[in-house]
């Protein structure tokens, strides 16, 4: 296990690597040193190609962004594409990637989970993109991914109204593989990495890029963010959430 990370557990296998995200005192909410921390990641698996197994730590996936975070961001950071350019990153890996969710994967956790090739799903998993009622948007690939994963319909569900999906509804909506009890999520999902690893380390990095090779367009979702981030709205929703967050 490699302790040099301060927000992720990572064990480094002959085939694969499983990251876990680990910020126990915040839900694992994704932080800018956990974007940065995801980022060397990246960069192991690009420079040496396997696996990616990525869950989270204590039954939950990633409670959303780091809302203090978000609140000081303006613009400049929207533009910066902080989350958007690191999911893309992984969405991008040359080998196979696999989320093992349970608990919530809310905002970005759930859109890191998005950017993942599979999905496998523990029975209180639950997936959702509340950001229009902190003033934003989901701008970090969920406007146009989960159209492509479940289609428009039950995307619209989740991105406008709001839409929890648990994991009976991530099923039957083919947005996970599979939901398996909570003490086998990891074997699991291990199970399905070994049955990856059997094919041809070449013919699934050529499938992937051919699947995937139509590309993507994070700069829409950047500029949007970008008008969102300034608008005194987003400043308001934020405040108040991490005001009610501290009362209670």
């Amino acid at each position: 296990m490699n302790t040099a990370y301060e927000t992720l557990l990572v064990e480094e296998r002959e085939d694969r690597v499983v990251v876990t995200l680990h910020r126990p005192e915040a839900r694992n909410a994704i932080s800018g040193r956990m974007i940065a921390e995801l980022h060397e990641v990246c960069g192991l698996l690009e420079a040496d190609p396997k696996l990616l197994l990525l869950t989270g730590h204590g039954g939950v996936f990633a409670g959303g962004a780091d809302i203090a975070e978000l609140l000081r961001r303006g613009r400049d950071e929207a533009l910066q594409g902080i989350n958007s350019r690191l999911f893309e990153r992984v969405r991008r890996l040359p080998m196979p990637t696999l989320a093992a969710v349970d608990g919530w994967a809310l905002g970005g956790g759930a859109e890191l989970s998005y950017a993942c090739d599979l999905r496998i799903a523990g029975p209180d998993a639950v997936f959702g993109n509340p950001e229009p009622g902190l003033g934003i948007l989901a701008a970090a690939g969920a406007c146009w991914r989960l159209p492509e994963l479940v289609g428009e319909s039950v995307a619209k569900q989740v991105l406008l109204a709001g839409r929890n999906l648990d994991a009976a509804a991530a099923l039957a909506a083919g947005l996970v593989i599979d939901v398996v009890p909570a003490e086998k999520l990891l074997d699991e999902a291990h199970a399905l990495l070994d049955r990856m690893a059997r094919s041809s380390a070449t013919a699934l990095r050529l499938t992937k890029l051919v699947v995937d090779s139509p590309g993507a367009h994070p700069v829409a979702d950047d500029l949007a963010q970008a008008v969102l981030f300034e608008g005194q709205d987003k400043k308001d929703r934020m405040t108040r959430f991490l005001e009610k967050r501290s009362r209670a």
